[in-house]
């Protein structure tokens, strides 16, 4: 006797269109999440963070970087912002880092203040390494720094006067009193400087960088007097006899 054999049902086809309305419904889901996203406080920028300026005001840095409270959190741009900030002339380096949510922090490097002058109102300014005049913040920073005098703003020896002093150390700096100009047909860059160790130092701007380690050395073991580096070092003590320093002057007025 046969076994009767149980039909097998076929298996329902899951229909296309109901797949579609799925994909459909997830899209306009991620698409709505993204609107109210965007349209939130989260997604904005909440705070924004300056550190490193000193003589740069916080609202120039804002107002250079170019961004706001309340600006798209993801608009930013830390490259370009970056590049904004390096076109105010007293910032050397800036970095930006954003931290979710909201968060902007930015980082000032500014040129290092080499010098001070005496502006035309009166005003004690900062003078940076690249030539930048800005307000001084106070008094005390005239303890190690040198005071320029003498000196017309457009004169091309003293912008290559700051370079050269942003390249000495701090402690060799500290040392500078003032500087003034000296110029000679031989050196139309020979500057005098005055020394808180009680030196008088004539020099061209050229020369600097390079005796500034002679000079130094002369500074630590002699006694205060005249130091000459320009073609030849000389260092005449001051309490020398006076022929010695009218020779010493005549031969000045030749280099």
């Amino acid at each position: 006797m046969s076994e009767l054999v149980p039909v097998l049902k076929e298996p329902e086809r899951k229909r296309k269109g109901s797949r579609k309305l799925l994909t459909v419904l997830f899209l306009l889901f991620v698409i709505l999440l993204s609107v109210l996203f965007f349209n939130s406080s989260i997604s904005k920028i909440t705070t924004i963070t300056i550190e490193g300026a000193q003589y740069t005001s916080k609202s120039d840095i804002q107002a250079a970087s170019g961004i706001t409270a309340g600006d798209a959190y993801f608009g930013v741009s830390e490259g370009k912002v970056e590049s904004r900030l390096t076109a105010l002339k007293p910032i050397q380096e800036a970095s930006v880092a954003k931290s979710f949510p909201g968060n902007v922090k930015i980082t000032i490097r500014e040129f290092p203040v080499v010098a001070f002058e005496l502006s035309a109102n009166g005003e004690m300014a900062a003078i940076m390494s690249n030539g930048t005049n800005v307000s001084a913040l106070s008094d005390e920073f005239l303890m190690d720094k040198p005071v320029l005098s003498g000196w017309k703003p457009d004169d091309p020896n003293r912008a290559e006067l700051t370079k050269q002093l942003g390249q000495i150390s701090e402690k060799q700096l500290s040392d500078l009193s003032e500087i003034i100009p000296y110029p000679s047909k031989a050196y139309p860059d020979r500057i005098k400087i005055y020394t808180r160790t009680k030196f008088e130092v004539i020099t061209a701007v050229s020369l600097l960088a390079e005796k500034i380690e002679a000079l130094n050395a002369v500074i630590e073991t002699q006694e205060p007097g005249k130091i000459t580096m320009l073609l030849a070092d000389t260092y005449v003590p001051f309490n020398s006899n006076a022929s010695e320093n009218m020779e010493s002057d005549q031969k000045e007025t030749t280099q």
